[in-house]
């Protein structure tokens, strides 16, 4: 029988013990962790009874996921009544709502139309360009009119496309905290495509949470692994290539260097040793006692709330990673899962972005941002734990430097990351699974599944020599 080791559970490395095990693939996951999910789990790490997301905590590609979709598990999705809010100091909030026309009644009157022809077609062919999207990078596009009108807008710089487009402060400031999930500068070629997906994906299968926290969508994926014969061994940290068949690894290059350099040839090192990573997180996760105190109360629909004002300020932020007033994420979970905290109390968390492995303390640069849109959330923290850089990294060897994305998610290495082989090596057998190999960052197993796809190709083909 055909063995596998998948090296990593986060939700790639889970999705291609799926994928090998459904082959009838002995399989055996590995996690240095005593607890599964990488990146997409859930701790209480401030306060007793306090659920904190340590990773993902909202899953806008996770819900739209092809694969995900495919397999017969019960994720619990929570949907808030609206995907996200972006307060401006004037004490209102701009909403993406599940509706264009609403969100669009969100806008100056003079953008209402600019942004309905924007973002009618891609949702209402959503589930097609996601398809593409998440599909293999080399493929024959099953619907290339819709893949062609994506790329005019996605390929352009957000700054760009957002004068452009629009004229109202408002709805470049919307778009301009969407294109801050990219963690480009928005002045990079490729910036406008994140937040074109984003918000494609609000109006059409939303941004929603799990229940109980991501921890729920992680043990999903390993009862189904196991109910499929795998098996997962935790507190095993993988410090050489095992004796398997097939080894799938879900973590990045430079930790791939330090267990396989060896084995490597040097042209393909050196690929591993170009492979840029991405600005890094400052991250706070809250224990509070009431919900975040909102000037503009609209943001309480949403679990997800954009720190930053205006696009100019967002742009600002970040360029260099280094701003006095950074773009702010907040996610506020507990709003809509009571679960994640004591009866009547709260959860947060927030980040922002700062240049890799940077020791920079933020926390006062980010409680301003919170305090700018929320007056007094200073009295409602009960308990904060601050995870700088350095912390996500001892917590995750795959966040080097507080890279959250597996690696810069710029042009040059989004389609071929991190060589052209994608996720084959040079070792027989051997595989790159993680979010460092396309379709790249977020959860969604979509990394996980195409490694294992190429791993079965690659036995097939050597049964029949």
């Amino acid at each position: 029988m055909t063995s596998a080791t998948i090296i990593g559970s986060g939700p790639n490395g889970l999705s291609a013990a799926i994928v090998l095990a459904s082959a009838g693939i002995s399989v055996t996951v590995l996690e240095r962790n005593n607890s599964i999910g990488g990146a997409c789990s859930t701790a209480k790490i401030t306060q007793p009874g306090y659920h904190h997301d340590l990773g993902a905590s909202v899953f806008p590609m996770g819900i739209a996921s092809p694969f995900f979709q495919s397999l017969p598990i019960n994720i619990p999705w929570i949907e808030p009544s609206a995907p996200c809010a972006h307060p401006l100091d004037d004490g209102t909030a701009i909403l993406l709502e599940h509706s264009i026309e609403a969100t669009a009644a969100n806008l100056d009157s003079s953008d209402r139309r600019r942004y309905r022809s924007l973002f009618d077609p891609l949702v209402r062919h959503f589930p097609q360009l996601v398809s593409e999207l998440l599909g293999p990078i080399q493929h024959l596009p099953q619907h290339p009119l819709l893949l062609a009108r994506f790329g005019l807008s996605a390929l352009l710089p957000a700054a760009s496309l957002a004068r452009s487009r629009f004229s109202g402060a408002r709805a470049r400031a919307l778009f301009a905290g969407m294109a801050a999930h990219s963690v480009l500068p928005l002045e990079s070629p490729g910036s406008a495509a994140t937040a074109l997906v984003l918000m494609a994906a609000g109006h059409s299968s939303g941004w929603p949470i799990v229940q109980a926290g991501a921890q729920t969508l992680t043990d999903a994926l390993a009862h189904h692994l196991k109910s499929l014969g795998g098996s997962i061994e935790t507190g095993h940290e993988a410090v050489e290539l095992p004796a398997t068949d097939l080894t799938l690894v879900d973590i990045t290059p430079r930790q791939l260097l330090r267990i396989a350099g060896r084995a490597l040839p040097s042209a393909y090192r050196q690929k591993l040793e170009g492979f840029r990573y991405g600005a890094g997180a400052f991250k706070i996760d809250y224990a509070l006692n009431s919900p975040v105190p909102w000037k503009a109360k609209e943001c309480s629909r949403a679990a997800t709330v954009h720190l930053g004002g205006t696009l100019e300020e967002i742009a600002a932020s970040e360029r260099h990673f280094t701003s006095e007033r950074p773009f702010v994420l907040l996610v506020q979970p507990s709003l809509f899962d009571p679960s994640r905290a004591p009866a009547g109390r709260h959860t947060a968390w927030v980040y922002c972005h700062v240049p890799n492995g940077s020791d920079r303390d933020c926390v006062k640069q980010i409680e301003a941002q919170i305090e700018r849109f929320a007056p007094g959330f200073g009295d409602c923290v009960v308990a904060r734990a601050v995870s700088p850089p350095a912390v996500l990294e001892r917590w995750n060897p795959n966040l080097i430097g507080g890279d959250l994305s597996g690696g810069a998610m710029n042009l040059r290495q989004l389609f071929f990351r991190p060589a052209p082989s994608l996720y084959r090596t040079p070792v027989q057998g051997l595989y790159l699974c993680s979010a460092s190999t396309p379709p790249g960052g977020g959860v969604h197993g979509m990394c996980g599944f195409h490694a294992a796809e190429a791993a079965i190709h690659y036995m097939s083909r050597k049964r029949k020599t």
